[in-house]
């Protein structure tokens, strides 16, 4: 067991309401419940020593690995090859897609060998409430229970367990085709164990986890070049989507450095105004409506609460569930993903004013309304005093988009969004007719236009730069032709042979295409830094050019290909290459969900993959499936 694997060398598991990483060792080394933002169970990840973790792996030390996600679904599947034969790993966990929040999670293990004997190991060793809270075991023949203050958990599994002081231990040896599993299951104090994991039991819930994710992709209207990297990149925005209230998490894990060694270890199990509205918009454009919905009703409910600092409508972030308060707190008994110390839980950078999530906010309002979310009378009240506030408080100097603590600047980006939260507000009281101040309103609109085009323009660089009166370039501003601010040709004052450049220096290449700015200007060493989007998906090579500076293209379209596509021009899927035949049983094939009206019905499961245009094969497992020569690649 390696004490810190690389962090991409891991598989995303959840049930839509928190979430596990699994290694492609065999090791869960991150585990929160109920929720996302919950105390640590397992976490090793942050701590090898006393964060805990659950092993279940081959015990052969010589061997290779492969992990792949069994396609269009939120199931891992890590196979292990060694000399004395081929066993495999299947994980997931039970979707709860309700709005009913749950204090039961469970994790679900299979183990199989494949060919050969395999001999697997288990261990288990959980440290409740970030390692810091002691627990009690009581182990019976089929079922080891965990009681800490205010949790209880129960591992159960048809390996033979035994004790080995508070933790539990096993092993068992598998021939061909054989299998085992384990499944692990947190509740509240005194809840009652599940029954005991049975072959048909488990068979059963894989089947229908698999037949969700299925059913849920194929809501999707996208039919581009890029299917496999377009839904994987949906079905992990699903994964970190709290379903009770619809509002996404910028990530299920806290404290992995943004940069080895570094102090920059934040927590981000919480939900940004600014990523949750992006990341709801690109559902949205795929086809996701309900997504879009739920997270358009949770926003209003904060916009009415104005629980912001100083009297500020929205704070930066929350809570899943909607509450403000995120105390910040250093974990100082870990000693951080490969020392990468200190490890904070919470986030103290809640308090900053960030005024381009008023843009994102009122962007992500007006898609609902697109939708047929349309708020009630109080509902408009409370945005319309929103943008009454914003008219007196645009022109400020605030934080910006990555967070920096090395002063408060004027963000040409802030600006920006502040022009489309009233360009947004605008359309919504013109199209629905409600009472709003739309003379202040456009008054503010405009002149933010003027200000930036006067202000955020660099005539050297021949673009617009992060900050007024500097010349650092941002790749967050490559939103502005999205948002509407301003045409992806050439903006006022620059020519027809530099439109749009996102960088024309050798300095400025690099920092298009960074999440950050270079240190060199505002961005201090101990930045809070929240955001993992990635501005750079319309950056392409300009035409003619050399390589190294990148361009907007002006024909760029996000939403569709540049191209009609056409057939045999789709990549190679490595995820859904198959596996000779005959490798594994067929699994009984149940009922799934209805696709939706006009949705094609997918072929069967154990036939290649429901929804999964590949050559089919008979008697298929999930695992079959998935598996193929390659790693598992980071959604």
């Amino acid at each position: 067991m390696e004490r810190y694997p690389p962090i991409a060398d891991h598989g995303l598991v959840g049930d839509l309401q928190t979430a596990a990483l699994v290694s492609s060792q065999g090791v869960i080394d991150w585990f929160a419940a109920p929720r996302f933002d919950s105390p640590s169970i397992f976490a090793s990840l942050l701590d090898h020593d006393g964060g805990g973790h659950f092993l279940l792996a081959p015990e052969h030390p010589e061997g290779t690995w492969r992990q792949l996600y069994y396609p269009d679904t939120g199931v891992v599947v890590t196979r292990f090859m060694s000399p004395d034969g081929v066993g495999e790993i299947i994980d997931y966990m039970p979707v709860l897609p309700g709005p009913t929040a749950s204090d039961r999670h469970s994790l679900v293990r299979i183990v199989r060998s494949v060919r050969g004997t395999v001999r697997f190991r288990l261990v288990c060793r959980p440290r409740f409430d970030y390692a810091r809270a002691t627990h009690e075991l009581d182990l019976t023949p089929d079922t080891a229970t965990f009681r800490a203050p205010g949790t209880t958990a129960f591992l159960q599994s048809t390996i033979p367990l035994e004790r080995d002081e508070q933790d539990v231990r096993g092993a068992i040896t598998l021939n061909g085709g054989e299998s085992a599993a384990a499944v692990f299951t947190v509740c509240a104090p005194g809840g009652e164990a599940p029954p005991p994991p049975t072959t048909e039991r488990i068979t059963e819930e894989l089947w229908e986890n698999i037949a969700f994710w299925h059913g849920w992709v194929r809501t999707s209207r996208y039919h581009g070049r890029w299917t496999d990297m377009v839904h994987r990149s949906a079905i992990t925005l699903k994964l970190l989507t709290y379903a009770p209230t619809g509002a996404p998490v910028a990530a299920a894990t806290m404290g992995l450095p943004e940069q080895v060694g570094g102090e920059r270890n934040w927590d981000y199990r919480y939900t940004w105004v600014r990523d949750g509205s992006l990341s709801v918009r690109a559902l949205l454009d795929l086809g996701f409506v309900e997504e879009a919905a739920r997270f358009t009703r949770w926003l209003g409910d904060r916009l009415s609460a104005r629980e912001g600092p100083d009297d500020e409508p929205l704070q930066i972030m929350y809570r899943v569930d909607g509450d403000p308060h995120l105390t910040e707190e250093i974990l100082e008994h870990f000693e951080g993903y490969r020392g990468s110390y200190p490890v904070r839980a919470g986030n103290a950078a809640s308090d900053q004013l960030q005024l381009d999530i008023y843009g994102e906010a009122l962007y992500a309002l007006a898609e609902g309304r697109e939708i047929g979310e349309q708020t009630g009378y109080h509902g408009w009240k409370a945005l319309a005093g929103t943008l009454d506030w914003l008219v007196d408080s645009w022109d400020r100097p605030d934080e910006g988009i990555w967070e920096t603590r090395g002063g408060r600047q004027d963000f040409t980006y802030s600006r920006v969004m502040c022009w489309a939260a009233f360009d947004r507000g605008l359309r919504l009281a013109a199209t629905f007719r409600r009472p709003a101040d739309t003379v202040r309103w456009t008054q503010a609109r405009d002149a933010i236009l003027e200000q930036v085009m006067e202000r955020g323009w660099n005539d050297k660089e021949q673009a617009l730069v992060q900050h007024y009166g500097g010349d650092v370039l941002d790749a967050s501003l490559l939103l502005a032709p999205r948002v509407g601010f301003i045409a992806p040709g050439a903006p006022a004052g620059s020519t027809p042979s530099t439109p749009w450049t996102a960088s024309s220096s050798p300095t400025a290449s690099s920092t298009a295409t960074t999440r950050r700015p270079p240190p060199t200007d505002c961005a201090a060493p101990k930045g809070r830094s929240a955001c993992a989007r990635s501005c750079t998906s319309t950056l392409s090579p300009a035409r003619g050019a050399s390589p190294g500076p990148l361009h907007l293209r002006e024909d760029a379209d996000v939403r569709e290909p540049r191209r009609p596509v056409r057939r045999g021009d789709r990549p190679e899927r490595g995820a859904a290459r198959q596996l000779p035949p005959g490798l594994h049983p067929s699994l009984p094939h149940h009922g799934r969900d209805d696709p939706g009206r006009g949705a094609r019905r997918a072929p069967p499961l154990n036939s290649g993959g429901a929804g999964i245009r590949t050559r089919r094969h008979p008697a298929r497992s999930p695992a079959a499936a998935a598996c193929a020569p390659g790693r598992l690649r980071s959604p």
